[in-house]
């Protein structure tokens, strides 16, 4: 009986054909002109915004690039990665879906499918490696000590590194890049792990290095955190005001890192349970409107990060001068 069931089961995947090899021509819009229209427009908005935001950024952080925390540097290499998906990638997708089809071919899918996994997986490491700074500045306080800047430059040179392997690993011929249901973008190919085996452990491996595993990392180091702020408030009241600022600062950044990667797993997370359910449900069963929703939440993801960077630390300015004022009238009444 188990060898029955083995055979159906090759059988079955050996006769499983994508959506993208079904028809003569993959990239032609399975949308309504006004639905891609629609998308174009909510894209062109999104991409500029993303643009001048993550821009804005990395300029004001260009100008004090000397003073720089580690942990404000990995926010700018966050928002490089968020500027390099609005530049390099939301052009593409923006033309298409005014043209209402692909318009770049299979090379230009191939490569707008690694620059988004690319900079969507340099995102999701950098936030990593910040909760994770977060997490043992916080709760193991020893580690800032010794913390320095190069020590973050480092940080970035292996974020890098495994964002390019992972990006580049489809390339080797364990899976591919191949377009979305509805025609007019581009993603990695889930719909291998219908076919083969070893399609099946490339996705189970990109979902776990990728999403699974940084996602755990961020949950436990925030959860860590809060519950360490919550039994050290009290203490922090009764140090000298040097050690209340440096808190201040600390709970400041620990606030930027908690909100971005909310937004961040927010964006992705139905994007990603989209793509488990093409690659582990029953074939073409994710019906190809539901599909476009999911993607263009998650490329919205590059908008938030510089929108709750500026808020908190514009908040965090003004009471940084409504304590400088009420500074200096204690010594004048003095």
């Amino acid at each position: 009986m188990s060898g029955m069931a083995s055979d159906h089961n090759n059988s079955s995947q050996e006769e499983y054909i994508p959506h993208y090899l079904q028809k003569e021509d993959p990239f032609a819009s399975k949308l309504s002109r006004e639905a891609d229209i629609i998308a174009g427009f909510y894209l062109t908005i999104i991409g500029i915004l993303s643009t001048l935001g993550n821009g804005y950024v990395i300029f004001m952080s260009s100008k004090r690039k000397k003073k720089l925390r580690p942990a404000e540097i990995m926010t700018v290499n966050l928002a490089v990665c968020d500027l390099g998906i609005s530049v390099v990638g939301k052009p593409f997708s923006i033309i298409s879906f005014f043209s209402h089809r692909w318009m770049f071919g299979w090379i230009g899918c191939r490569w707008y499918g690694w620059a988004g996994f690319f900079f969507g997986c340099g995102s999701l490491i950098t936030m990593t490696a910040v909760s994770l700074d977060r997490y043992l500045k916080i709760c193991h306080l020893s580690y800032g000590t010794w913390l320095k800047r190069h020590h973050a430059f480092i940080c970035l040179a292996i974020i890098w590194a495994y964002a390019t392997f992972w990006a580049t690993v489809p390339f080797a011929g364990v899976g591919s890049y191949a377009p979305e249901p509805f025609g007019t973008s581009c993603t990695l190919d889930w719909w291998l792990a219908q076919a083969s085996v070893a399609g099946q452990a490339f996705v189970l491996s990109i979902l776990f290095f990728c999403l699974l595993f940084p996602t755990a990392v961020i949950v436990f180091s925030y959860v860590k955190i809060i519950l360490k702020v919550k039994s050290s408030t009290k203490e922090v009241a009764h140090y000298d005001t040097r050690i209340q600022n440096s808190h201040i600062l600390e709970m400041k950044l620990t606030k930027v890192a908690m909100l971005i990667c909310a937004g961040f797993l927010i964006a992705w997370i139905p994007y990603a349970m989209v793509s488990v359910w093409s690659a582990f449900g029953r074939p073409d069963s994710v019906p190809i409107p539901f599909s476009v929703i999911p993607t263009l939440l998650a490329k919205s993801a590059a908008v938030y990060n510089p929108i709750i960077y500026q808020v908190i630390d514009c908040k965090f300015a003004c009471c940084r001068s409504g304590g400088l004022k009420a500074k200096s009238s204690l010594k004048k009444s003095r």
